[in-house]
């Protein structure tokens, strides 16, 4: 196999994930400082074992909703996941919760000759509506400073509330609540404008944004080029599931525990259908981006399977490839397309998706 992978028993959350492209391992993905050190055991289960990619179900943290309080990002980010199967390139494993009951069933899969990993999420007798979604954190500390993007934008927006405390000691860049059209320019609290779409960046800052995108009827994707490495990261997902992207600039803006100065240089590529990082409650109330016809919450039901799929992968690229401009499906896979005109053909099965 070309990928490597395992999953925390708490919070599921993937780890050690390598990826081999010719003779280079490649590790996009970000491991909290503290993990596997004595301070951990005080933290709560999620932020105890932060890394790679975990399911949040609800996505964020908020006000309790109809007598449910939920921990941060939900049970499936902190609860005791069980492995009912593993052979090689795929495990499964399922999660029974209790706040809401019901039945995750998540399956990770990497395939032979590939460079991509597929995960699914089944729910299972749920009952309502449901914020959630995927929190992807790539490492720019051990892969080089990187090129973001993603499909063409319908709607962006800072996050409209605040983010941090500076009481508290954390502090924000961006301008709360500003709406914006591209990554290249952004509103920032003190005035002018910033690029998100060039990371690390901002150093001292904590920032959230969300995105929803316009070229979403078939699939949306994001995309991070690291030139230093020579490989570039992908996330694929159809908008009916995963309606927006959150993005969460992390680079040393937090001064109070965990965090401590230290978590810097990490991007989270939040896949989700949420109001943001908000909860449930902010989710299923009415807001701006419901205003506007995006959805902020998925109906489970009680009678049905909810099935969430998601792929990431990485490719080599050469060093003249700057930052992707377009994905678009091939009879094989995907094309990448290059702001310079460049362009990579991977193979993936983009109907996993569909």
């Amino acid at each position: 196999m070309n990928v490597t992978f395992d999953i925390t028993q708490t919070g599921g959350q993937l780890a050690s994930v390598k990826f081999r492209i010719g003779r280079q391992n490649v590790e996009p993905f970000h491991t909290a400082s503290w993990c596997e050190t004595p301070e951990a055991k005080k933290l709560i289960p999620l932020l105890r074992e932060l890394r790679g990619d975990f399911f949040c179900a609800p996505f964020g943290a908020g006000l309790a909703w109809n007598g449910e309080e939920h921990p941060p990002h939900g049970e499936p980010a902190n609860g005791t996941w069980k492995v009912t199967s593993r052979e090689a390139g795929k495990m499964i494993a399922t999660l029974q919760t209790q706040v809401r009951p019901g039945t995750i069933t998540k399956i990770v899969e990497a395939r032979a000759g590939e460079t991509n990993l597929y995960q699914t999420h089944l729910l299972e007798n749920f009952r309502g509506e449901m914020c959630l979604g995927h929190h992807a954190m790539l490492d720019f500390n051990r892969n080089g400073p990187g090129c973001v993007s993603t499909s063409k934008l319908r709607l962006a927006q800072v996050l409209p509330v605040p983010f941090e405390n500076p009481a508290q000691g954390g502090y924000c860049s961006l301008k709360e609540g500003a709406w914006f059209r591209r990554l290249d320019s952004v509103p920032l609290a003190v005035g002018g404008k910033t690029d998100l779409s060039h990371y690390p960046a901002r150093e001292g800052f904590e920032d959230l944004v969300m995105l929803h995108h316009k070229d979403a009827d078939d699939f949306a994707w994001s995309a991070v080029v690291f030139p230093e490495k020579k490989f570039v990261w992908f996330a694929l997902k159809n908008p009916a599931h995963l309606a927006s992207t959150v993005l969460w600039h992390s680079n040393g803006g937090r001064h109070y525990s965990p965090w401590n100065g230290r978590h810097r240089g990490v991007l989270g590529v939040e896949d989700v259908t949420a109001y943001f990082h908000l909860g449930l409650a902010a989710s299923l109330e009415n807001n701006p981006w419901k205003e506007k016809g995006i959805p902020t919450t998925i109906n489970l039901g009680s009678s049905k399977t909810t099935r969430i799929p998601y792929i990431m992968g990485v490719a080599h690229v050469t060093d003249s490839f700057d930052t992707v401009r377009s994905i678009k499906r091939t009879n094989t896979g995907i094309r990448l397309q290059a702001a310079n005109g460049e362009h990579i053909d991977h193979a993936v099965d983009t109907t996993f998706i569909q």
